[in-house]
């Protein structure tokens, strides 16, 4: 595998990370309005990419072929959108900690039964044991993530 496009990948990660704590300081700078940040977030991000497809041209006949689409592909800007107010929504509640574990979990998850299943359209990749035993690691570590502090002091007090 091609170690940029990890390193990219990784950086896509930390890129969230940092996203949800500073769309929640913008949330309580808004009045704690989480609709608010996340249409600020939003409109910030569409014209980063309008000014980034401009430049990259051919904008235009990818904007002439959107009417032929499926409706159903327009459901990521949907996604994206509750996605991002979920993360306003939940890290000040639940620590951002606690709220990326789930939100990593949910996507490996996910994204494990979407390459195994084909779902979506995209290429079908099996999903292997190694690959299924790293979730199962994955998840372990999110339940430490969640609930390590409580079992740690239960156990102190037995």
């Amino acid at each position: 595998m091609n170690l940029i496009l990890f390193l990219l990948a990784f950086a896509a990660g930390s890129a969230i990370s940092v996203q949800a704590a500073v769309n929640s300081q913008l949330a309580g700078g808004l009045g704690g309005n989480v609709v608010a940040a996340g249409l600020v977030s939003f409109a910030i991000g569409t014209v980063a990419l309008a000014a980034i497809a401009i430049g990259k041209g051919g904008l235009a006949a990818a904007i002439a072929s959107v009417p032929s689409q499926p409706v159903w592909r327009f459901a990521g800007g949907l996604l994206g959108a509750g996605a991002i107010f979920c993360t306003v929504l939940l890290a000040p509640r639940i620590g951002l900690a606690n709220m990326l574990a789930l939100v990593i979990a949910g996507q490996l998850l996910s994204s494990l039964a979407i390459d195994h299943f084909g779902l979506i359209g995209v290429v079908t990749r099996q999903v292997s044991a190694i690959k299924l035993a790293g979730a199962l690691v994955m998840l372990a570590g999110v339940s430490l993530t969640l609930f390590g502090n409580t079992l740690v002091q239960a156990l102190s007090k037995s």
